[in-house]
C-alpha cells in the first residue's frame, strides 16, 4: 500500500511540473493571492502562463525588480488590453511570487 501512495505522490509531483514541486511554497502563496485565477504555468488563462512570462524576462537583470511592482501596483499593455489590477501583497510577497515565475522553464 506504502508503494502504491508514494508512486501516486511522484506522479502528482511529476504532472504538476518541476517548478511546482521545488517551490511548493511559492506555489502555495500564489493560490492564496489568487494569482492562478488569471494565470497558469503553461497556458494563458486572462493573463499570460508564467512560463511566457519567464521566457519574455529571460537574461533581463531588471525583471524581478519591475515585475514585483507590477504585481503591487498594477499594469496593462506589456501582454494586451487587459489590465492587471494591483495585488494585496507584500514587497516580500511579491518578490517571491516573482522568483518563482521567473524561475519557470
Amino acid at each position: 500500500m506504502k508503494k502504491i501512495v508514494a508512486a501516486a505522490v511522484v506522479a502528482g509531483l511529476m504532472g504538476s511540473g518541476a517548478a511546482f514541486a521545488a517551490d511548493a511554497p511559492a506555489q502555495a502563496l500564489a493560490q492564496s493571492k489568487g494569482c492562478l485565477a488569471c494565470h497558469a504555468i503553461d497556458k494563458k488563462v486572462v493573463g499570460p502562463a508564467y512560463k511566457e512570462v519567464a521566457a519574455k524576462y529571460k537574461g533581463d537583470k531588471t525583471a524581478e525588480a519591475k515585475l514585483a511592482e507590477k504585481v503591487q501596483k498594477g499594469g496593462a499593455g506589456v501582454w494586451g488590453q487587459m489590465p492587471m489590477p494591483p495585488q494585496s501583497v507584500t514587497p516580500a510577497e511579491a518578490k517571491t511570487l516573482v522568483a518563482w515565475v521567473l524561475g519557470m522553464k
